[in-house]
């Protein structure tokens, strides 16, 4: 839904953003669609330029977990994005999407969608899919860092790169 308005370059979501949001629902809770790959994931992470998910600097890179492994997430490429050290070490611990929104920014979309695809295949493997959400599970990722609401398309962007260079870090 938002990869679609911000790629329309939409000022605000529309009724056919919000047709690929449920229609995406529905076949994910009736097993009839399955969420991309995370390989898609992997390939955009080669060919992106290489710098900070999370500030875009492109000096001092490390490798982070977005969900830490201390809390249950993989040692895998899929749960590794770059960070500089002064995010990496910012963030410590924390889960990446309750660290970015202590920072008061929303994450770049193809951030969140591997999160999400990462929670999802997590929430498959133990079989939770069907559980109320209003009493999750432990996992190793917070169901309540999830964002329910999205601001508008214009201010969103696709990777962190993506946004004004003026407004990014470096290191």
């Amino acid at each position: 839904m938002a990869h679609a308005a911000v790629e329309a370059k939409a000022e605000r979501f529309k009724t056919q953003h919000f047709m690929i949001r449920g229609r995406l629902f529905k076949g994910l809770q009736s097993g009839q669609m399955q969420l991309g790959s995370l390989a898609d994931d992997e390939r955009l992470k080669m060919i992106l330029p290489q710098a900070c998910c999370y500030c875009a600097s492109r000096q001092f890179l490390t490798v982070d977990h977005l969900i830490p492994t201390s809390r249950g997430g993989e040692n895998c490429g899929e749960n590794l994005v770059w960070a500089c050290r002064g995010c990496n070490s910012s963030k410590g611990a924390r889960d990446a999407l309750v660290w970015i929104a202590e920072r008061g920014t929303f994450p770049p979309l193809l951030l969140l969608r591997r999160y999400l695809k990462i929670a999802v295949g997590l929430c498959q493997d133990r079989g939770v899919m069907h559980e109320p959400i209003t009493n999750p599970p432990p996992m190793p990722f917070l169901f309540e860092a999830i964002p329910l609401s999205y601001p508008p398309p214009r201010t969103l962007c696709l990777w962190i790169t993506d946004r004004d260079s003026s407004a990014t870090a470096d290191g």
